[in-house]
């Protein structure tokens, strides 16, 4: 079983962000990673043309306390340090920010695209200081012709020079190999979120994208040539549109969004395993399985609260809010912590281990 072992609360200066930028009903534009000497926590939030980087000390607080039905009540820390990146400038509001790991030496992957489509990816050291290691941009496909919308990004979790744009009002999927142009893929609706698949059958996930557009559930595969890439089209209940798509590392794909119902299926049948019906009060924009025990999921919604619970059983182990809306929520690649950013500028930072290890 999984047990939080912290929550804590900061605020950004409001010298360094002063009014954020309202972005997207996706809250895509957070990433974070965690330091082990000193035990800290890297957060990258995007506001505008700019990303923010801000260090958030993880030690101290063993115990966590919680209030009516297993809400966490967060500890207040402050912000060690904070900085704006100095790296190459996007010209229209950043949608999208990803961290990834390029090597076994710890190096990171920071990846943004903005509204049109701009892609942007620099290789930092394990600190996060050095952002002029490897840097390239990326223009879009479509040289950024006609309105700007909301755009996602994801790295393949075997090949991070592979990366995958979606556009949303232009109904495109841009697949990269670092700044080369690889394929498109034409969506039907528009596309609110997209993830590298990270366990397939035969061992091809990193080439799998899965994609959730309108009511759908899409699957493609970028070495396919028929129905232009899709592999698979699932549909869901009609008007109530898909927000977010996640894999576990044992291969099953879990959906939700406008219906409030989380779905997971096995890519090996692609049947449904479960469906954990009306588990969040509003819309959920985000959704993670956890990496210490896939068996658990953290779901964000639109209401400002996270919680994770155990999808098999549809049942919520523990839960936290925010103070408003959420601009930025994401979780540690390779670690159950948590992060998310809230337009009042309060950072909501969880870190979560087996209950055996909590105690310790």
């Amino acid at each position: 079983m999984l047990e939080a072992k912290s929550l804590r609360k900061a605020v950004v200066p409001s010298t360094l962000i002063e009014n954020p930028s309202p972005g997207s009903l996706q809250s895509t534009r957070l990433a974070l990673n965690v330091s082990e000497d000193p035990y800290s926590c890297l957060v990258y939030i995007a506001s505008g043309c700019d990303i923010y980087k801000l260090q958030i000390a993880l030690e101290g607080y063993s115990s966590v306390s919680k209030g009516k039905e297993s809400l966490l009540i967060p500890h207040e820390t402050e912000i060690v340090d904070s900085s704006l990146v100095n790296r190459c400038p996007h010209r229209s509001e950043i949608q999208s920010i990803v961290l990834a790991e390029a090597d076994s030496n710890g190096c990171l992957i920071l990846g943004s695209v903005d509204a049109y489509g701009h892609l942007i990816v620099s290789k930092l050291d394990t600190p996060g200081k050095d952002v002029d290691r490897l840097t390239y941009s990326v223009l879009p496909h479509d040289y950024g012709i006609g309105e700007g919308s909301w755009s996602g990004l994801c790295f393949s979790p075997s090949q991070w020079s592979m990366a995958a744009v979606a556009l949303s009002f232009s109904k495109t999927i841009d697949i990269y190999d670092q700044d080369m142009h690889i394929r498109t893929f034409r969506t039907l609706w528009y596309p609110t979120s997209l993830n590298f698949m990270q366990n397939i059958v035969n061992g091809y996930g990193s080439s799998i994208l899965a994609v959730t557009e309108g009511c759908q559930l899409t699957i493609w595969d970028s070495r396919m040539k028929e129905n232009g890439g899709c592999l698979r089209r699932i549909c869901g209940s009609p008007g109530d549109n898909f927000y977010a798509v996640c894999s576990s590392s044992s291969g099953n794909i879990a959906v939700g969004g406008a219906d409030r119902t989380i779905t997971i299926y096995d890519p090996r049948r692609w049947a449904s395993l479960s469906r954990w019906m009306h588990c969040s009060k509003f819309e959920i924009t985000g959704l993670a399985f956890s990496t210490v025990d896939p068996d658990y999921i953290y779901v964000q919604g639109v209401d400002y609260e996270v919680f994770c619970g155990k999808w098999k059983e549809s049942n919520k182990l523990f839960s936290f809010k925010g103070d408003s809306n959420w601009l930025g929520f994401s979780k540690c690649s390779n670690k159950d912590v948590l992060g998310g950013w809230c337009d009042s500028g309060s950072i909501f930072i969880a870190d979560v281990a087996r209950a055996s290890e909590a105690d310790n």
